[in-house]
Formats: structure tokens, sequence, C-alpha cells
């Protein structure tokens, strides 16, 4: 709770930041050429979010154990394959986001002249690759980091939105200040992570031995756990984009102010999983299995409490909010606010139960849940989107928040009931045995470990 706390109070200081760069770009800008700019930063977005690994989860969950023991050279070797996957993303990224942005802008609702600015801002997607020095101040607890980070991003958004607006600058000169803001947050983030090393005795990383020998299932704990975050975009950006290319860069700027609205509610609790994850991979590796239900629980029952709240809050001041901050002409998206903070409070309820299957080594149950309900959202928020406009998107988000929190909780119940046979006398997987030596090949489906 104390890291949790960190990071949202860090978090307090970038929500009023990310609102300001948000208002003054949409008045630099007016509803059609904002809705431009929300097209472009969606897509790279999308790229870049699909591109890179969530490899900072494999420092956590393999690089635990042999921190704790003083094994440096495991240790850092975990980090080099972590970097190594980082550099695969950037340069993958970089590609797709080029021809992307160079033969599909015009599918995606962007207008002919933003060909041009959106292949550069899609750029960018180089420095949103971030996961190693991510793990790393997560693995050392530097949650204090981490909110710094965010806020200097925003910061830096804010200036050059208002320099934008001041000289003129039109879309042109609000991409490139969004442009500036991702660079500062992968560059801060980055400088911090070295100095923690530094700090932490790890001033020179020269690990031997091959990347993955002694860690069964690494790459299929990457790979799972990449594609979950890959799908999580579905939900994210994907509305934006269909939005954009069904209706047109109007509503896309509405919808992406309600979808910020949303995401700024649901922040403080994703803030708080995301201290979540080093203390259940903790409480895992040390075999405390019910205190790490029970931690779980607490936070989903807190977080869903305080939701449930400020879902109401939203919903009563959302119109007036959209008008005040954003100008008249932007109230009209209150109504797709109101669906899109209703998903975010389902959203909330549930958010402690894919760290937990993660952490306990079973992220291909939280993977299948994920392809199932993206391959419903995505089947039903285009035909939807398309006959009831904003009305029909934000409904697709809605449901399909109802069905991740149903199947995410079915898979948890499943994997605890497991646990409790195990303790009442099932036979313990080879690959778990302390006894008997494990490879990637004799782990079963979701047992992931480090080995000795």
């Amino acid at each position: 709770m104390k890291n949790a706390a960190l990071l949202i109070g860090g978090r307090s200081l970038n929500a009023p930041l990310s609102l300001a760069y948000l208002a003054l770009s949409a008045r630099a800008l007016g509803v059609h050429d904002f809705g431009v700019v929300v097209l472009v930063n969606a897509f790279a977005l999308t790229v870049g979010n699909l591109a890179k690994f969530e490899s900072w989860q494999a420092v956590l969950h393999y690089g635990s154990k042999p921190l704790a023991e003083g094994d440096h050279n495991d240790f850092h070797r975990i980090l080099r394959f972590s970097l190594v996957l980082d550099l695969i993303s950037a340069v993958a990224g970089l590609a797709i986001g080029l021809a992307g942005a160079a033969f599909f802008g015009r599918l995606m609702g962007w207008p002919p002249d933003a060909t041009l600015p959106g292949m550069a801002y899609a750029t960018c997607t180089v420095f949103m690759v971030a996961a190693t020095p991510t793990g790393v101040l997560r693995m050392f607890g530097r949650f204090d980091l981490l909110a710094l980070q965010s806020a200097a991003s925003s910061a830096v958004r804010v200036v050059g939105s208002a320099i934008a607006w001041r000289l003129d600058g039109g879309i042109v000169g609000v991409l490139v200040a969004w442009y500036l803001g991702q660079v500062a947050a992968f560059l801060v983030l980055a400088v911090l992570a070295l100095v923690e090393l530094r700090k932490r005795g790890h001033r020179r990383i020269r690990p031997t031995g091959p990347l993955t020998r002694g860690f069964p299932g690494l790459w299929r704990f990457v790979w799972a756990t990449n594609i979950s975050s890959s799908l999580e975009q579905v939900f994210t950006q994907a509305g934006s984009l269909a939005v954009g290319g069904l209706l047109g860069p109007a509503d896309a700027g509405f919808f992406r102010i309600a979808r910020q609205v949303a995401t700024a509610i649901a922040k403080p609790a994703q803030l708080v999983v995301y201290a979540l994850y080093p203390e259940l991979a903790k409480l895992k590796a040390a075999g405390q299995i019910a205190d790490l239900r029970q931690l779980a629980l607490r936070v989903g029952l807190a977080g869903g409490a305080v939701a449930t709240l400020l879902v109401a809050v939203a919903l009563l001041a959302g119109r007036p909010l959209l008008a005040l901050v954003l100008g008249p002409d932007f109230a009209d998206g209150a109504r797709v606010l109101a669906w899109l903070v209703a998903a975010a409070g389902i959203g909330i309820w549930g958010l402690p139960l894919e760290p937990m299957l993660i952490s306990t080594g079973r992220a291909g149950s939280a993977v299948r849940v994920r392809i199932v309900v993206s391959v419903l959202f995505l089947a039903a928020l285009f035909p939807l989107t398309r006959e009831f406009g904003l009305d029909g998107a934000g409904a697709a988000s809605v449901g399909a928040a109802l069905l991740m929190l149903a199947g995410m909780l079915a898979s948890v119940i499943r994997w605890s009931r497991s646990v409790a046979a195990q303790t009442t006398g099932s036979t313990v997987s080879a690959a778990l045995d302390p006894d008997k030596s494990a490879s990637p090949a004799a782990v079963s489906d979701g047992d992931f470990g480090y080995r000795q």
C-alpha cells in the first residue's frame, strides 16, 4: 500500500497535467482537427503496445529469487534477456508503424494531408519500449521514481501544447508536443533505472551463459504475458480507431476524451495493481498462497467500492465538466462518456484477478480469456458502431468489461480449487518438485519459475 500510495500520489499530479494538455490541444485545434491528432496518436500507441513485450513481468517473476539469493549473474541474465526483447520490439514497432501510416491512414479516418505527419509521429513507437527499466524500478520498489516519470511526460506535453496553441501550430504543432512528451518519458525512465542499478551495486552487467537456461517456461511466460497485454490494447485503442474509421475524426475526438476521463477514474486502481505484482510474486515464491489470495481480495474489494462511487460522480458531472474544460463543442461527448466510465468501473472490480493468474503461473488462462473476449468485442464493436454510432461503441465496451470480469473470475476460482486439491494430497507437478530437475519441456501448461 505504501508503493501504491506513491504511484497514486504521482498520478494525482499527472491527472491534472494530462487533462491540461488535452484541453489545450482541443482548444487549439477544434473538434475535427483534434480528432485527427487522436487518431494518429491512437495508431502509434496501438502499434507500440502490440510490438513490445511486457518483459518487466519476466524481470519480476524470474529475477526475484536470484536477486534475493545474491546470484547477480542470473539476475543480470534476466535483464539482458529483457533488453534483447526491448530492442526487437523497438525495431518491429518502427517498421510496422511507418508502413501502417503510409498505406492505411485513410482507412483509419485520416485526411490526406495527415499521412506524412502520421508517419513521422509513428517513429515515437521506439520510445514506447521501456519494459526493462520499468521492471528494474518495480523490482527495487522505487515506485516514487515511476510516478515521477509519468508526470514528466505530461508536463512536457502541457508546455508543448500551450506553445502550439499560442503560435497556431495546428495539427503538426500538437503532434510535436505529444511526441516530445513520449521521448521525455522514455529518457527519464531509462536514466532513473540506470542510476538505481548502480546504487544497488550493479555497475557492470556482464552476465555469462545462455539467456534462458535455468529459467523453465521463460519463453512461454513471455509470450503469454505479451499476448495478454497486446489483447488489452484492443480495448484501449481499437475503439478510437473503429470510431475514426466508421464515424470520422470528430466522433473519434469525443470517444478519446470520454476514454481519457474513464481512464483517469480507473488509473488509481490500476496503479495499486502495478504495486501488487511484485508483492504477489514474492508471496508466490515464498509459498504463502493464502496470504496471496487475501491480499488480492482486499485490493479488489477496496478498489471496486471506491470505483463505484467515482463512476456515480462522473455520470452526474460529465456533461458540465466536458463543456467547462474543453469547450461547449465537446459537451456532446457526455453520452459515450457514461458508457466508458461504466465499463471502467466494472473493470476495476476485477483488476487483481489477472495479476493473480500471472503471478501464480497461470498466465495462459488469462490469455485465453482475453482472446475470447477480444474476439467477441471486435465482432460486436464494428456493427454496433455502424448502427448506433458512439452509443454502440460504448455498449460494446461495457459488454466486454462484463465478460472479462466473468472470465477472469472463473479462471481464478479454478486455480483456487486446484490449489486446494493439491494441499489435500494431490500429486505435485514434477516441474515444481524442488528435489527434481526441471526443463522447459517438463513444465506443464502454466507452471513457470526460477530453477537453481
